[in-house]
């Protein structure tokens, strides 16, 4: 709409991963010459990480462009499958032939092996790149580790490169994967731009999109503005700045300001960032002051409270660090720490504790994109909300009016609450209880196609992460079933409900699922146990 306007052939900030338009930042160029470099060594696994929307899938855009003839790869972009769906799709991206229907993990490894040795006589090399690999499985991993085994005396006949998140390093650092690890000999994070590479992005790809090279859009001082609220994110970038475009075409002006911008940032992330002034500063100063005074004469007489043995342990959780401390004078109630939208309060879970990086405008939509869902219950205790186990945001009456506190984790009768800018402070369970309406939302990762619960004879893609989940937590290398749900997974579901104190009836719900991510290590949970409990996850 706007390119015509200002003298561009083509959208400049478009999310697609568009090799053309990757910027290539010093940790940029430093990552894409060490792939390089790896993929025509002696082989093993390469890593590459970086936050959501840094350029790693553009960057894998680009390293498949310049990788060297003698070179076949198979690029698997979904690697949430079942470890026969996995060979094949290696096999249909290397054009290994194979039967659809009727091929075992042996047969199909068999196949891929005798490729393998094919292309290194003939002076090939065969490359696996593996997108979003955070969400891969462990028995996947075992068996992609199995893959490399194929080797010379000089090299491996098969190289890996992981694509994936930050998650993907705690995966690998699980003991259970620590053959894998050690196989990875080169690894790479991909940070954020500084302020002056995101000065130099924006202007790369308005460069590259075709504009003028007389013509400035976007002032320094616009740029400050967009790389602080961005945090230097090239996908955040993109959209911030194509919005901001489109609003300074609307206003038939040439170069994007600074209202212009915070409107666009407004219908970005659906809340504004900018501070409002009083209208009255001598006001607000001497009010300013007044509460100063009368905070330091609280601090002075008040007499402090006597410290438990309970306390004490509180304070020396380490596995639960605030970010940043609320001002220490004022005694942290759920009044000055519930959130007035539920939105917002959902979008600070949601990038606070599960490390996502959502606007606050239908957070709960974004989070699905991702796998994550939000779950509506109402509940009748404390206890029950243990057992739930999972971040959530509690629905509180507070001066007859609907308020939303953030909780997660609980810990010796205190549940720790996020405020609307992600601080943490302690609150005794007891003083949230008079506040708490017993309704919640909590955040969990269901199977991708999960609707209701799974009975004998359902047949779905759930019925078959259900029965790879158990082959993992079995250490089986076959599943009780491919598709339907038959007796042999019921009474494993039976077993396993048992364990957990579910009850036992062989229906997979959503408590069941929930005692499944946990055991499989894909849960982020709200019971967090003191180093000196010696425990693991309830």
């Amino acid at each position: 709409m706007y390119c015509e306007y200002f003298g561009l052939k083509e959208l400049p900030f478009s999310i697609a991963p568009n090799p053309n338009y990757l910027y290539m930042s010093q940790r940029h160029q430093d990552a894409l010459a060490h792939l390089l470099y790896g993929i025509q060594s002696e082989g093993g696994f390469m890593l590459l990480t970086g936050e959501v929307g840094t350029g790693k899938t553009t960057l894998c855009r680009s390293l498949l462009e310049q990788i060297p003839e003698e070179t076949n790869v198979a690029f698997i972009l979904n690697p949430c499958l079942g470890t026969n769906e996995l060979l094949q799709a290696i096999c249909k991206e290397l054009g290994i032939v194979y039967r659809e229907n009727n091929s075992s993990l042996r047969q199909l490894t068999e196949l891929i092996y005798r490729y393998l040795l094919n292309n290194h006589s003939k002076g090939r090399n065969t490359v696996l790149i593996i997108d979003e690999a955070q969400h891969l499985q462990f028995k996947t991993l075992e068996l992609i580790r199995l893959l490399t085994n194929l080797e010379t005396n000089t090299k491996k006949l098969l190289q890996i490169i992981f694509i994936g998140q930050p998650e993907l390093n705690t995966l690998l650092a699980e003991p259970r994967l620590r053959q894998l690890s050690q196989r990875i000999t080169a690894r790479f994070h991909i940070a954020p731009l500084s302020p002056e590479e995101t000065h130099g992005y924006i202007r790369y790809r308005l460069k590259i999109g075709g504009l003028p090279g007389n013509q400035e859009i976007f002032p320094d001082k616009i740029i400050q503005r967009i790389h602080k609220v961005t945090g230097g994110i090239p996908r955040l970038i993109n959209v911030l700045c194509d919005r901001a475009l489109l609003g300074t075409y609307v206003q038939n002006k040439y170069k994007v300001d600074k209202t212009t911008l915070e409107k666009a940032l407004v219908e970005v992330k659906g809340e504004s960032t900018v501070k409002r002034r009083t209208p009255y500063p001598l006001i607000g100063s001497i009010a300013a002051a007044l509460c100063l005074w009368f905070s330091i004469v609280w601090f002075v007489t008040t007499p402090a409270p006597a410290t438990d043995m309970a306390s004490e342990e509180v304070n020396q959780i380490t596995d639960i660090k605030p970010r940043v401390v609320i001002d220490p004078v004022a005694k942290p109630t759920v009044e000055s720490l519930s959130i007035s939208n539920s939105d917002v309060a959902l979008s600070v879970l949601l990038n606070h504790v599960f490390g996502m990086n959502f606007s606050s405008k239908q957070p709960c939509q974004q989070a699905k994109l991702e796998g994550i869902a939000c779950d509506v219950r109402s509940l009748t205790s404390w206890q029950e909300l243990k057992e739930l186990n999972r971040p959530v945001v509690l629905n509180v009456n507070v001066e007859r009016q609907e308020r939303y506190l953030v909780v997660s984790a609980i810990d010796r009768g205190n549940a720790l609450v996020l405020n609307d800018k992600g601080e943490q402070e302690f609150i005794p369970l007891l003083s949230i209880g008079e506040y708490w309406t017993g309704n919640l939302t909590f955040l969990w990762r269901p199977p991708v196609d999960f609707q209701k619960p799974l009975t004998m004879g359902d047949k779905s893609a759930t019925v078959t992460w259900l029965a790879d989940a158990f082959s993992v937590l079995d250490n089986k290398d076959t599943r009780l079933t491919d598709l339907e749900f038959n007796l042999a997974l019921s009474k494993r579901v039976k077993l396993f409900q048992n364990k957990h104190k579910l009850t036992e009836n062989g229906i997979v719900d959503v408590m069941t699922l929930l005692r499944l991510n946990e055991e499989l290590g894909r849960a982020i949970i709200l019971n967090k146990p003191t180093p000196h409990d010696n425990l693991g996850a309830n």
